[in-house]
């Protein structure tokens, strides 16, 4: 994501790859992430490009497609399913424990977790403004009951920063803390 709040470039392209840090498959903590996945799960906006990459991002993973329709040129083992509850009971069906990457944009993501399946929210942060493009906040339900976990510095100048979906969030202050207490409201 653009530190200006974008998921896509302007033309449309995942933010991570306007980054000139990035390696595919390689840079970004990635492959550590990786490890303790068994599945991917994203929208078909998301998963079209991955059909014309030099190499497939997801080659030790179960892939799951969120969309209407199977693009052309999709690979037989990825699970497709146009209705998120069918496509979520899928997943969780062969499920054998391990963590699945929730890829996607703020629609695909915002449904997961409306659903209850999102756990964390890890997002890489980069050091670039785009001015334009798709917005992370767009289709993401503000009231979402979102706790900062952690955060660790990316080579380039990005960041991760780490959310659980579980809990509850503090109001925010009528005033800055830095002016004191803040009346209740």
């Amino acid at each position: 994501m653009s530190a200006d709040g974008y998921v896509t470039t302007p033309q449309g392209w995942p933010a991570l790859t306007a980054d000139p840090a990035f390696v595919s498959g390689k840079s970004h903590g990635i492959q550590e992430f990786l490890e303790d996945c068994e599945a991917a799960l994203m929208g078909r906006t998301t998963f079209e490009p991955a059909l014309t990459n030099d190499r497939w991002p997801w080659p030790n993973l179960d892939v799951f497609m969120l969309g209407s329709q199977r693009p052309i040129g999709t690979p037989d083992h990825v699970v497709t399913d146009s209705d998120p509850t069918r496509l979520l009971e899928k997943l969780r069906g062969g499920n054998k424990g391990g963590d699945v990457h929730l890829v996607g944009g703020p629609r695909t993501i915002e449904t997961f977790r409306g659903l209850g399946a999102l756990d964390k929210l890890e997002l890489v942060v980069l050091p670039l403004l785009f001015g334009e493009g798709m917005r992370l906040t767009a289709s993401f339900d503000p009231g979402a009951e979102l706790t900062f976990e952690s955060e660790r510095s990316l080579p380039g100048g990005s960041v991760e920063i780490v959310y659980t979906c579980q809990g509850h969030r503090d109001q925010l202050p009528i005033r800055p803390l830095s002016q004191g207490v803040n009346p209740p409201r």
